[in-house]
């Protein structure tokens, strides 16, 4: 190193060319810290300052070249996602976009009427058109204490109960993509329907719905008129009953239909008007869909469902009475949500007879002991619920 006492003021004016040799093989951001240690900087070389300032622009011409090129290649990305050849992206998009409350805008942006028709077309469950045949479930006693031997793992989660707790118990789902928890229901006659007390006019939240009715679990219900994406839970779609009696009784079009509990404590799924559910003694039910098992059967499902991927909750009944509460968590980047599939292959897994989707989305949630132990997120990415019309209910009390 040279001492930078060596350096003459005399410098000033010169050009690099008449540095000393011992500068001459520094760098132009080793003369610059030197002088700018060393010396005023008005004594840099004329030269110098010239050359400093021009790799400074450099520096900045190249992240500007940086950021343009990135940016190019983001539009060229997007565009192949939304419009090349392969179809996955845009059906996820469409899909997933037109099932939910307020985003739907993210496909009417990209795509026409016919497209997100087209695409919704090839993505869809595909239901049996039969009617739960109630002789297939056989409600076993759940606290008889035997010998059991279990056909898989699954089995031993459903009928290995936790210590001290005969009424329910609480299973963690994971899969690619969803996380949530499975609320296993040993007494289906304590299963209850329950609604707003500000029907027509108002939602409540499913807590407050939970709390009112001294409910041990609690989740979210059927579908409710939503126009313009803004509903505030008012009204619920279709049919609802509760305790055996008449709450709505409107037509309904949509996939699904009544979801809902006999006298007898049985699970049936069917499209019907309010004189078969009668006949059924229909006690306590709601109105959504897509039926994902019926009678043992899975539902079809093309494409992705055309459901798209969300969180979600369900519902289902083994063969031995066992009532299976459902709901997956979503919205995030790691943890987008359930597909109709996912939710199939979950039900199928826990040897659900009968199954079916109910509402989703911000909508999905499950109370236990007042509190919430999902991770509900809205449509502006806020952790919470919304109001709703109606849940699914464990009473601490065994019906009359």
């Amino acid at each position: 190193m040279t001492n930078t006492d060596e350096i003459p003021k005399a410098l000033k004016n010169k050009t690099l060319e008449d540095l000393p040799k011992a500068l001459k093989n520094k760098d132009v951001e080793e003369l610059s810290k030197i002088f700018e240690e060393n010396t005023e900087i008005d004594e840099m070389p004329k030269a110098l300052k010239k050359e400093k300032k021009n790799k400074k622009l450099k520096i900045w011409q190249k992240i500007l070249i940086t950021l343009f090129v990135l940016c190019i290649f983001g539009i060229v990305t997007l565009a192949v996602l939304l419009y090349g050849p392969y179809s996955g992206f845009r059906d996820w998009l469409i899909t997933t976009a037109m099932t939910t409350m307020s985003h739907q805008y993210f496909a009417t942006w990209f795509y026409d009427d016919e497209t997100i028709a087209e695409v919704l077309n090839r993505n869809k469950v595909e239901e049996t058109s039969e009617i739960t045949d109630t002789s297939m479930t056989v409600i076993i006693d759940s606290d008889k204490d035997e010998n059991i031997e279990y056909a898989n793992e699954y089995e031993r989660q459903i009928l290995e109960k936790d210590p001290g707790n005969d009424d329910y118990k609480i299973i963690e789902i994971t899969g690619k993509g969803y996380s949530g928890y499975m609320a296993v229901i040993y007494d289906p006659s304590r299963i209850k329907t329950v609604y707003t007390k500000k029907l027509g006019k108002s939602g409540e939240y499913l807590t407050t719905m939970a709390k009112d009715n001294d409910a041990l679990i609690a989740i979210n219900g059927g579908g409710f008129d939503d126009p313009n994406f803004n509903s505030n839970g008012a009204s619920p779609l279709g049919i609802t009953f509760s305790g055996g009696k008449l709450i709505t009784s409107k037509s309904y079009n949509g996939q699904g239909g009544l979801i809902g509990f006999t006298e007898d404590d049985k699970l049936v799924l069917g499209k019907m008007n309010v004189a078969k559910a009668k006949e059924l003694k229909i006690r306590d039910g709601v109105t959504f869909g897509p039926f994902l098992i019926v009678n043992g059967k899975s539902s079809n499902v093309f494409g992705n469902g055309g459901w798209g991927t969300a969180p979600r909750t369900a519902i289902g009944q083994r063969k031995d009475g066992i009532v299976l509460f459902l709901v997956i968590d979503g919205r995030t980047l790691t943890r987008p949500g359930a597909s109709m599939n996912d939710l199939i292959e979950i039900m199928e897994r826990y040897g659900a007879y009968n199954a079916a989707n109910l509402d989703g989305g911000t909508s999905s949630v499950m109370v236990v002991n007042n509190e919430i132990i999902n991770d509900p997120i809205d449509s502006t990415g806020a952790h919470k619920t919304r109001y709703i019309s109606t849940g699914f209910i464990l009473t601490k009390e065994e019906s009359n």
